[in-house]
């Protein structure tokens, strides 16, 4: 099991999805010693395309929050039983995941395990790229899911982060920090443009 591909592991996770709808302590205990970042990918799978299930980005991304704050505290996972115990329902799930997992496969081909090393190291690194994946969670939850890829770019850099950090890869890990800096550019533009049409809005009005 663990030899084979992430995409594998994610692909045999979907079909075993239960048809009434999963929890995400039923995810934590399905990954089991698969490790959290395997949920971390399971869990960006959904954003990678453009639709959404409304308030699934603010629960899974609570979630990849908590992984997040877990690794760099080093500490058991603890998930609020407020959003431990919400179900998202299968039907609408399976197929949105199924339709993300040629993606991760394009993202996994780009892997190659121990590249540049010093990226994936103990130590300070670790806590930078625990730090940014805290980060990418948090970008994840921003309210600004109705927008065009407003979810799917730090999915993008959860993800290369989730396979980087798997697989050791500094490349992928490098990748994912890139990420999480073009999805914080395209949230300034976001906020910028909606500025600067609420002030030719406002300048209209009182004109």
């Amino acid at each position: 099991m663990h030899d084979e591909p992430l995409s594998q592991r994610l692909r045999s996770l979907v079909r075993a999805l239960p048809p009434g709808g999963i929890t995400l302590s039923e995810l934590v205990h399905r990954v089991g010693s698969d490790g959290l970042l395997i949920l971390t990918a399971l869990l960006t799978l959904v954003f990678l395309i453009p639709v959404s299930i409304p308030g699934v980005s603010t629960v899974f991304g609570a979630a990849i929050l908590l992984i997040g704050l877990s690794r760099l505290l080093r500490r058991e996972l603890w998930i609020p039983a407020r959003i431990e115990h919400r179900r998202i329902g299968t039907k609408k799930l399976r197929p949105l995941l199924r339709k993300a997992l040629p993606w991760l496969q394009k993202i996994e081909r780009v892997s190659r395990p121990n590249r540049i090393q010093w990226l994936v190291a103990e130590g300070p690194v670790a806590h930078l790229n625990n730090a940014s994946l805290i980060l990418g969670a948090i970008l994840l939850m921003m309210p600004f899911g109705l927008i065009p890829f407003s979810n799917t770019f730090p999915a993008i850099a959860l993800l290369f982060f989730a396979i980087g950090l798997l697989q050791r890869d500094g490349v992928c890990v490098l990748l994912g920090h890139a990420s999480n800096i073009a999805t914080i550019a395209y949230f300034a533009l976001l906020i910028g443009g909606g500025g600067l049409a609420l002030r030719e809005a406002f300048t209209r009005l009182t004109a």
